[in-house]
């Protein structure tokens, strides 16, 4: 494997085309498409801030390096990413990708990032800024995870989610097959036409959440003061640790509570109409 050492690149695809090689100690300055239609690609404690680095790459790993604001929208229609102790200060990033990993890596600036992307894997990860994070994407597995930013995860699919602080209004739309346990999520309208969603002893907050869900599961959740008019026109099977300020219409299925402030049952309820609602 060709190395590549304590270089700097600048201009129009400097790199194009290569194969089998590391960077170490490389700088990519100002201009586009650096490392683009590559493969096999290391780069270790490596700087980007021209546009466009990584497109169209078949395996590489990136290591302690950093993404300036203006390596935005850095890889792109790419395979195989190992990313490690990084910081990526560019928006959006991680499009249209298939196999990532991402291990220590924070990104403060997460707009309109990790669209269209398969098989992804997240670990010790921290995003801010971070609207519209994981559109459309599938197949993704993330453990200590904290994130600020509106409307996450919508359209997923097969998402599993661990010990993480979400910080998201309009989170998990529209998703299917998503299981979070031991995660605390902020954020008024939780998961409205969501399906196949399960959530293990996390604490929720905000107002109407999950409504409009099909097979909702709540096991051991505890509902923050702030959770009213849950579960509208939902099918539900809940436990909650808590009480619950109140519930509006829930399709059917059975939900049980500590206690409860205001059961919602009104002539605008949709069939079949009978949930079993019941107290401690």
């Amino acid at each position: 494997m060709e190395i590549i050492k304590d270089k700097e690149f600048g201009g129009e695809r400097p790199l194009f085309g290569t194969h089998d090689l590391t960077l170490e100690n490389v700088t990519i300055h100002a201009g586009e498409s650096a490392i683009k239609e590559c493969r096999n690609i290391n780069a270790i404690g490596c700087r980007f801030e021209g546009k466009y680095p990584f497109w169209h790459v078949d395996g590489f790993t990136i290591k302690n390096c950093l993404f300036t604001e203006g390596a935005r929208a850095a890889l792109w229609y790419s395979r195989n990413l190992t990313m490690e102790n990084t910081l990526v200060e560019a928006p959006k990033m991680f499009r249209e990708m298939d196999g990532i990993k991402l291990s220590n890596v924070r990104i403060p600036d997460a707009q309109e990032t990790l669209w269209h992307c398969r098989n992804v894997v997240l670990r010790d990860v921290e995003v801010a800024n971070a609207d519209y994070l994981f559109m459309h994407s599938e197949n993704i597995d993330i453990d200590r995870y904290r994130q600020q930013g509106n409307y996450s995860f919508q359209y997923c699919r097969n998402v599993v989610i661990r010990n993480a602080v979400l910080n998201t209004k309009d989170a998990f739309w529209g998703t299917e097959n998503v299981t979070v346990y031991d995660s605390e999520i902020t954020g008024e309208y939780l998961a409205w036409h969501s399906k196949n969603l399960r959530l293990v002893r996390c604490r929720i907050s905000g107002t109407q959440p999950l409504c409009y869900a099909e097979n909702l599961v709540l096991e051991d959740c505890v509902l923050a003061p702030d959770c009213d008019l849950a579960f509208e026109y939902s099918t539900v099977e809940a436990t909650i640790d808590s009480h619950v300020t109140s519930i509006k219409n829930p399709r059917s299925g059975h939900i049980k509570a500590r206690s409860i402030g205001e059961v919602i049952i009104d002539k605008n309820i949709k069939a079949p109409g009978d949930c079993e609602i019941v107290t401690d």
